[in-house]
């Protein structure tokens, strides 16, 4: 299988991440996401930007956003290989001003991420990796460092929990774990937490959509960590109408049955 050079998608993200600051770096008020809000103003930015460039790039590779996921699953289907991304993931985190927002680039074949790139353009830090060559962590334009998930699980585990949802099903699911400790993070950057070994367990036990998890799900893969729905199967993408992903779970830990705590 040929890749794409992920360098250049590191700099496609990172230039998203730039047109996202500059509407962050403004006095806004948000009310409900209306068209005018600066936050779709930063969501569009960074989608056509990222659109363009990889139409630029990959002009074979059809793309599929957030903001574009309005193509019918009839078109949809045909593709074997496409990119998947979400311009901007955190809105809640954008909101509140804390920087755990992120730009995501996969790309998608024969229904599973095999590249991502996750970047976070409040540190500069950029999460990446495809199944060919691991995965790695980069701060700035300094040397990227390689990243692995922690197997055997820590004692106690670890559980990369959301900052902005946490309903009653993960209640349920923590009050079985042995003794734990929440890490609390926002946006696609729990399952970067899982990828770089500073959790044990992600459980997602609520909606989220494919362009959510696509390039974060790449890394912790290329890290040598698993995001499976909760009959422990690996995610797959695009398989049918609605873009909402199954309840999953993202771990290091494969000894474990995780499933034994829903």
């Amino acid at each position: 299988m040929t890749l794409p050079d992920i360098q250049h998608i590191n700099q496609i993200a990172r230039d998203a991440g730039d047109a996202i600051l500059q509407v962050y770096a403004q006095d806004f008020e948000v009310e409900e996401k209306a068209d005018s809000s600066p936050l779709t103003q930063a969501d569009m930015a960074s989608h056509r930007l990222i659109e363009a460039a990889l139409g630029q790039l990959t002009p074979e590779i059809p793309v599929l956003s957030e903001e574009s996921a309005s193509i019918p699953y009839a078109q949809r289907r045909q593709w074997r290989r496409y990119w998947l991304i979400d311009p901007l993931d955190g809105t809640r985190e954008f909101v509140k001003r804390n920087g755990e927002f992120t730009v995501n680039i996969a790309l998608i074949d024969d229904g599973y991420p095999v590249m991502g790139v996750v970047y976070v353009p409040v540190t500069g830090v950029t999460y990446f990796g495809d199944i060919q060559a691991g995965a790695f962590r980069q701060e700035g334009q300094g040397e990227p460092v390689p990243i692995q998930v922690t197997r055997p699980c820590a004692s106690p585990m670890r559980v990369a929990g959301s900052r902005s949802h946490a309903g009653d099903s993960l209640v349920q699911f923590l009050q079985k774990l042995p003794p734990h400790e929440m890490v609390s993070m926002g946006s696609s950057l729990k399952l970067c937490l899982v990828a770089e070994g500073k959790a044990d367990i992600y459980p997602r036990l609520g909606p989220t959509s494919e362009w959510d998890t696509a390039a974060a799900q790449a890394v912790v893969e290329a890290a040598g960590g698993q995001v499976t729905d909760t009959d422990l199967q690996r995610l797959a993408y695009n398989q049918k109408d609605s873009l909402l992903n199954p309840y999953f779970l993202v771990f290091g830990d494969d000894t474990i049955d995780w499933k034994s705590y829903l």
